[in-house]
């Protein structure tokens, strides 16, 4: 039988909480390039459990778990004028149905949440793939610093 190290009993230990996961999204984003994040000085991270309903019909999501993050607004590509009025951008990360990922793969979950807020912060700045790519590869970097 194998010896299990202190550091993996799970026994006693929780899920995340809302909180910890702002802690955690905070710490992804402090590793994003700085030329990355002086661009998005305007921008609002949230953490919810679930999209509210409507996010959920206007997606047209089968299951609460369909989505891990949502970015809202218009991004830089489509701002064109200042309009008065309007709502800064902002971007949710939905931390049950990241957390359904997380338990159903094989990446931390802080990897999971850096590549969902990387991801829907190219949306913000109508990012290519290879571009998001490129950017959480020097996240990653970041990290192992």
């Amino acid at each position: 039988m194998a010896r299990i190290d202190q550091s993996d009993d799970w026994r006693d230990r929780h899920a995340p909480t809302i909180s910890t996961f702002e802690s955690l999204a905070m710490e992804a984003y402090s590793h994003l390039p700085d030329e990355f994040r002086q661009l998005t000085t305007n921008l609002t991270i949230e953490i919810e459990d679930f999209p509210d309903d409507d996010v959920f019909e206007d997606m047209a999501l089968e299951t609460p778990f369909d989505l891990l993050g949502l970015f809202e607004g218009r991004g830089i590509s489509e701002r064109f004028t200042l309009e008065t009025g309007e709502m800064p951008n902002r971007i949710r990360l939905y931390r049950r149905p990241i957390l359904d990922y997380w338990a159903e793969n094989d990446e931390t979950l802080g990897d999971i949440i850096t590549h969902v807020l990387i991801h829907e912060i190219g949306h913000h700045f109508g990012l290519s793939d290879e571009d998001m790519e490129r950017i959480e590869a020097s996240a990653e970097e970041a990290t192992e610093r």
